[in-house]
């Protein structure tokens, strides 16, 4: 599993002009899913994300959790997060997990995150979408297990 992490002020998904989901402070999560993730990779990164410390404190030091700023997260489901270019010129998507298992890991990752106290917004497995953001700091992490 790769998740690209971006802290905004603000993201939003759009499908064909209409906003299909939206957030104020918290993380914009772009999350791809191998064909060799499992529960427990998927239900590990997201007690990972839960807990990260990447928001200042008064002393500006990356000491708060998402909990503490009262965030919320916007996860959307990207596939070509796991695209290879080792070779070549054209992206290779082999590595990506097959659409029933990928969408079923997406949907487990997104439900831990709730049961982690979260609200989380999503976009739509496998559609065209326009994704907006404010990113804050920037602060992105790509995170892999």
């Amino acid at each position: 599993m790769r998740v690209v992490l971006q802290v905004v002020d603000y993201s939003k998904v759009e499908i064909m002009e209409k906003v299909v989901a939206s957030i104020g402070k918290g993380y914009l999560l772009l999350v791809g899913v191998y064909d060799d993730d499992t529960d427990e990779k998927v239900l590990k990164m997201a007690d990972k994300i839960s807990k990260l410390r990447v928001f200042p404190d008064e002393n500006g030091k990356t000491n708060l959790c998402l909990k503490d700023v009262k965030g919320s997260i916007l996860s959307v489901s990207q596939f070509t997060l796991c695209a290879s270019v080792s070779e070549g010129n054209r992206p290779s998507f082999v590595r990506a997990g097959n659409k029933e298992e990928a969408i079923r890991l997406y949907e487990l990752f997104n439900d831990r995150l709730v049961e982690n106290g979260f609200e989380v917004e999503k976009g739509v497995f496998g559609v065209h979408m326009q994704v907006s953001l404010v990113n804050d700091g920037p602060f992105t992490l790509v995170i892999e297990n």
